[in-house]
């Protein structure tokens, strides 16, 4: 800050943060596997569409290894995830375009894609995710889902495919639900996995098992932990002839040894911490066995760590930590901060030194304007308490003397998730304009154990509704930000807790819905397999339980919102339909309430594209300031609101 600096109203600071900053030049990573020396890893290019690219480090070279056509992306589950994996230089992959799996040998210079499974009857209607393959290179084991017209919903199976001859594909597991975590042992004798049926998530309820397996046959097959008790096992893994995964029947998502024959379990890492996060996707690794032992990634209300079990070394130098891979006798992980973008990191804790393989961005932003949120605990309803994290306005400008922040109160998707701990650009972009923001973890979030994660049974639509405008209120009467000024948005599952907000109080100035739910009824009839009966935890049994549903549905109190809005959806949406945005403008229209909606052409659930990331985002800041009487600093065409403001 400079004598210079001027006074500018909170909302119209000039930023270094442009919408087009969230795409130009970022590369998401998600996943990280090593092969021997190599370290291999994915990359979302939002400039390209969102596609997903394969690159390989190698002696401090990093080399793209799929071709430039190829989107590595799996739709199990619809959120995908474990859309590829490497052994000695052989890549296996899972197409967007038409889900079919590839092999490509990478140590082939002028090697090609191989297409090993045939084209399904249903475009992308055979889905492939979380493989692995055996040691001797024989067979690569799976999650299949198959979706067919003759089916009333997706079959998921684990299946066994024959390298020799990939039109040989064994079903090896078949009759749950669900599957995850297909690990075949390193002598290829047995094979582990995890299972669950409806109306489990695999935060709630789910099963280990294991089979013999031999011949490409497997049988034998018998759960070894997990009994319908409500333990929720998940990331198992073969530690020599050991069974190691994750299990929270203790509270905490912890680490342990399951003995295959079913005798009790034997603790490897444990305390108040989470080792596991929900597994909407699949591909997520968070503990690793190195010749140093165990290492783990843990979280806890403060953010992540990364610690050495057996020397109790541990590291905070990132608070946040994911897709962890044994190397030689460390681990490599992704690694952020709140003030800087992911990063791939080597930590050898035997020696504890630090190699970065590949850094994030240098987005020439002040780390003055980027300070680490606040952790706030707040009174909500029923006497129980709410998490969030706050973060101040701060930029180049300064505000008038007297003058307080508006607030954005940010309400996170899932609802079975958490507010991010790492540097969010589209978080900052608001910060460094004079917004104050919270991000809340409202009950039901993860990273708090067991108990605060099932908090939100029964009560989605209530009690994350309330925590929101607690958070929204606390902040306001400790004079931290302008209670005329508050502001929500929520995405998905955030979204129905902005419209519950909305349509309860008028607390807040506007709401921004990104394909937001609105109608639980039509949700839990449309949606697809994985979530569909999500919200019999959450909500009620369904269909039993439809009443609630329509009370707790802000669809049927449309009648009761007043507060502006915009509206932000893709057409292309099949977790949550377009018909829930397109009801909400209705109702917005009907009341004569201002607001502003987009429809994105082709786009579906979550925004992936450049075009789209940036539109929305500036869509919001020019419908926000609007409503504030604010003149942002930004140079873009405003958003056409309908209704006067």
């Amino acid at each position: 800050m400079t004598n210079e600096t001027l006074a500018t109203p909170f909302g119209a600071w000039p930023s270094s943060i442009a919408a087009e900053d969230l795409v130009v030049g970022a590369a998401g990573l998600t996943e990280v596997i090593c092969d021997g020396s190599d370290i291999w890893f994915c990359e979302s290019r939002p400039e390209q569409g969102g596609r997903v690219a394969i690159m390989r480090w190698r002696d401090g070279s990093v080399v793209e290894i799929t071709p430039p056509d190829a989107n590595v992306r799996t739709r199990v589950h619809e959120y995908g995830g474990g859309a590829w994996w490497v052994a000695d230089e052989v890549l296996w992959y899972s197409d967007d375009s038409d889900q079919r799996l590839r092999r490509l040998d990478a140590s082939d210079p002028d090697g090609a894609p191989l297409i090993l499974t045939p084209a399904p009857d249903v475009a992308r209607g055979v889905r492939f995710a979380d493989g692995r393959s055996s040691s001797d290179g024989k067979w690569f084991f799976c999650v299949r889902e198959t979706h067919s017209v003759d089916l009333t919903e997706p079959r998921n199976e684990v299946v066994a495919i024959s390298v020799d001859d990939p039109t040989d594909i064994r079903v090896v597991a078949t009759g749950a639900d669900f599957y995850a975590s297909p690990r075949i042992s390193a002598d290829g004798c047995r094979l582990a996995w995890v299972q669950w049926d409806h109306p489990n998530m695999p935060w709630d309820d789910t099963t280990l098992w294991v089979a013999d397996f031999a011949a490409g046959q497997a049988g034998d097959a018998r759960p070894v932990a997990g009994d319908g008790g409500g333990e929720s096992i998940v990331m198992c893994d073969w530690v020599g002839d050991e069974l190691w995964a994750v299990s929270d029947s203790d509270e905490w998502w912890n680490l342990f040894s399951f003995p295959i024959d079913g005798s009790a379990a034997v603790p490897i890492a444990t305390g108040s911490f989470e080792v596991a996060t929900p597994a909407w996707v699949f591909g997520l690794s968070r503990w690793v066995h190195t010749p140093y032992g165990a290492i783990v990634a843990r979280t806890d209300p403060g953010g992540d760590t990364i610690l050495a079990v057996q020397s109790g070394l541990c590291r905070d130098d990132w608070s946040a930590i994911s897709a962890l891979s044994a190397h030689g006798d460390g681990v490599v992980f992704i690694g952020a901060r709140h003030d800087r973008e992911p990063e791939i990191v080597r930590w050898d804790p035997s020696t504890d030194t630090v190699d970065v393989i590949r850094s994030g961005r240098d987005l020439s932003v002040d780390s003055e304007h980027l300070p680490d949120p606040e952790h706030i605990v707040f009174a909500s309803t029923d006497g129980e308490e709410a998490h969030g994290w706050f973060y101040r306005p701060a930029g180049t400008a300064v505000a008038p003397a007297g003058e307080l922040p508006p607030l954005l109160v940010l309400a996170h998707g899932g609802p079975t998730s958490r507010a991010r701990t790492e540097l969010s650009l589209a978080l900052r972009y608001w910060t460094t304009r004079g917004f104050a923001v919270v991000d809340v973890d409202y009950r039901g979030s993860t990273g708090y154990g067991r108990t605060y994660r099932q908090a939100l049974q029964g009560r989605w639509g209530v009690a994350d509704v309330d925590d929101c405008i607690a958070a929204a209120q606390y902040l306001a009467d400790s004079g931290l930000v302008d209670a005329d000024r508050l502001l929500i948005k929520g995405s998905s599952a955030g979204g129905l807790t902005v419209l519950g907000a909305l349509v309860s109080t008028d607390l807040f100035a506007a709401g921004g819905s990104r394909y937001g739910v609105a109608d639980l009824r039509a949700l839990a009839a449309e949606t697809h397999k994985f979530e569909a009966r999500y919200c019999d935890r959450l909500i009620a049994p369904w269909p039993e339980g439809a009443d609630i549903y329509d009370a707790r549905s802000p669809v049927n109190r449309f009648d009761d919102l007043e507060t502006p809005m915009i509206v932000l959806q893709g057409d292309a949406d099949v977790v949550v339909p377009p018909s829930q945005a397109e009801a909400l403008v209705s109702a917005l229209k009907a009341n004569d309430i201002p607001h502003a909606s987009l429809v994105f052409k082709g786009v579906g659930h979550g925004f992936r594209d450049a075009e789209t990331i940036v539109a929305a985002l500036q869509a919001e800041l020019s419908f926000f300031c609007q409503v504030l009487g604010v003149a942002p600093a930004d140079d873009f065409e405003p958003i056409s609101v309908v209704g006067e403001l």
